[in-house]
């Protein structure tokens, strides 16, 4: 069961948002991924709960920030619950997409599990929910992903696999670079992986 701290900062000028403490394991369903945020200064500053099945499909979300609530899922596409800080309204949201996504790691790896690509796979083209922060507004996203290599490092427990993704935002042309190595972000645009206590859980045992 990996658990962590990943660091977050603004993608274009580094600008530190904050930390997600984590941890992630596969279970009898799928995968689960639940963290706690953090400001710079150390105060709460939401929460992740995802869940997806063996297929990678999200068959529960919960977000949390500034007293802003979504609840999600995969159905007719995907479906969510959006709740004010007073809790008094709530919006319902659906869209014709695959799954969610958003500025937390696991939406990475829940993505990669998602398209389940091989090194000689095409480009392939996801359309995605992400719900912005700090008021978790939705917002969907067409986004392109490509697995461009995969290597197997040694280390002291045996031979670490790293995949390499491009992705690119097809509204926008911009491209990023993401290295994943099982159900654990090692290094990403706005993310760095800077603690880790245990090693990865690998795709092959997530179902």
């Amino acid at each position: 069961m990996p658990r962590g701290r990943y660091s977050l900062h603004d993608p274009h000028d580094h600008t530190p948002l904050g930390e997600e403490h984590f941890q992630c394991a596969p279970g009898p369903s799928g995968w689960r991924y639940v963290s706690q945020l953090t400001t710079p200064a150390g105060d709460h500053a939401g929460s992740v709960d995802l869940a997806v099945d063996e297929l990678g499909r999200p068959i529960r979300l919960e977000l949390h920030a500034s007293s802003w609530q979504v609840r999600g899922a995969a159905l007719d596409g995907v479906t969510w619950v959006r709740t004010d800080p007073t809790g008094t309204h709530a919006t319902e949201g659906n869209a014709p997409a695959h799954a969610f996504t958003g500025t937390s790691p696991a939406f990475l790896v829940s993505t990669a599990r998602l398209l389940r690509l091989t090194p000689d796979s095409p480009a392939t083209r996801v359309r995605l929910v992400t719900f912005t922060h700090p008021v978790l507004a939705p917002r969907t996203v067409d986004q392109s992903w490509a697995l461009v290599k995969r290597e197997a490092h040694a280390t002291d427990n045996g031979p670490l696999t790293v995949d390499e993704y491009q992705v690119s935002a097809l509204d926008t042309g911009e491209r990023r670079t993401v290295h994943l190595t099982g159900d654990v972000v090692l290094a990403a645009p706005g993310v760095e992986l800077d603690d880790l206590e245990s090693p990865p859980s690998a795709f092959d045992r997530l179902g």
